[in-house]
């Protein structure tokens, strides 16, 4: 594996297995989330997206699914995290580990999708990361980085202090998804501005694709990380945003600078996808990982039954296969 081209894609992708169109149950989701952590890949972030509204659903199945409850010692683990930015523990490796009967040993780390009037009582929980919808940053009385969600169209805005913007790139309808004008726009806004950035919805795979389905063109992940190299180097990020051209997009992830992948990742913090074996599958089928370790990938029913693939690795084709808009 080219460590220079790991860089790019380390910590990379949150876990958004709760969103459309996966969208797991939260029993369904924790134990898919637990088994990536015993895998291990260095692309997920291991970390879980989670509504604000639903969190207590997911703490009432933390333990059934092999996570500590909340209480001290999730409170310990919090405290101890504020010494340190969230992203920047992300690329030291701190990942959990599971005992022989499949726990983990530490809290499970949260990103907060605040889709309530405030954050709710956490109660032990770790969250790390609070997302923002409408454009406004919202006053915080936790320890967390807060993203502020914007369009293009907003800008220019200021993130709060500390924290971020997110911006959607994707959705259910065509008119979800933002132009390459739109998207690099944002992109330079942040780049500019030193302003870090998550990204959400839209971006299962690596490559710009067309999904006949939408009837529009689906930005693709390697795309925007590029593009975020791009931005930060002064270029403009369109045209690369703009390619389906899937080797010349290999070419140019093989050729970053190790201090062009470290600034674009300082900006591009991480985004959410649904799935978390995609991008991984993706990214070994261009060659541009090595075979990651197995993974669960969609994670199984109620009954047991699988719904979806179930280990990542296999070889894929990113610029033909078509899915559904994700988170």
């Amino acid at each position: 594996m080219d460590l220079g081209t790991m860089s790019l894609f380390e910590a990379l992708v949150d876990d958004a297995g709760l969103f459309p169109p996966t969208a797991l149950p939260m029993a369904d989701a924790l134990r898919r989330h637990r088994d990536d952590l015993v895998a291990g890949s260095p692309v997920l972030t291991h970390r879980f997206l989670c509504p604000a509204s639903r969190l207590a659903e997911l703490r009432a199945h933390l333990e059934q699914a092999g996570f500590p409850g909340a209480g001290p010692r999730a409170d310990e683990a919090g405290r101890a995290g504020r010494t340190e930015r969230p992203d920047e523990a992300d690329r030291m490796g701190r990942t959990e580990r599971a005992d022989g009967a499949g726990r983990v040993a530490e809290p499970i780390r949260l990103g907060l999708i605040l889709d309530t009037p405030e954050v709710p009582p956490l109660d032990g929980l770790t969250v790390e990361l609070v997302e923002v919808p409408g454009g406004r940053a919202v006053a915080l009385d936790i320890p967390a980085r807060q993203f502020v969600e914007v369009t293009a169209a907003q800008l220019p805005i200021d993130p709060p202090p500390g924290g971020g913007l997110k911006i959607r790139c994707g959705g259910l309808t065509a008119a979800a998804f933002p132009t390459p004008r739109e998207l690099g726009a944002f992109i330079t806004h942040c780049a500019e501005r030193g302003i870090p950035f998550k990204a959400t919805a839209g971006l299962h795979n690596a490559v710009r694709h067309f999904h006949p389905g939408l009837g529009t063109d689906r930005h693709g992940f390697l795309n925007l990380v590029l593009g975020v190299c791009a931005a930060v180097e002064g270029r403009d990020p369109v045209p690369v945003l703009t390619t389906t051209d899937v080797g010349e997009l290999v070419r140019l992830a093989q050729a970053v600078p190790d201090g062009t992948a470290e600034r674009a990742r300082r900006l591009l913090v991480s985004y959410g996808s649904c799935s978390t074996s995609t991008p991984i599958d993706d990214l070994t089928a261009l060659g541009l990982i090595g075979a990651q370790p197995a993974a669960t990938g969609y994670g199984t029913g109620a009954a047991g039954a699988a719904t979806g693939p179930a280990t990542a690795g296999a070889a894929t084709d990113p610029a033909t296969r078509e899915e559904p808009p994700t988170r």
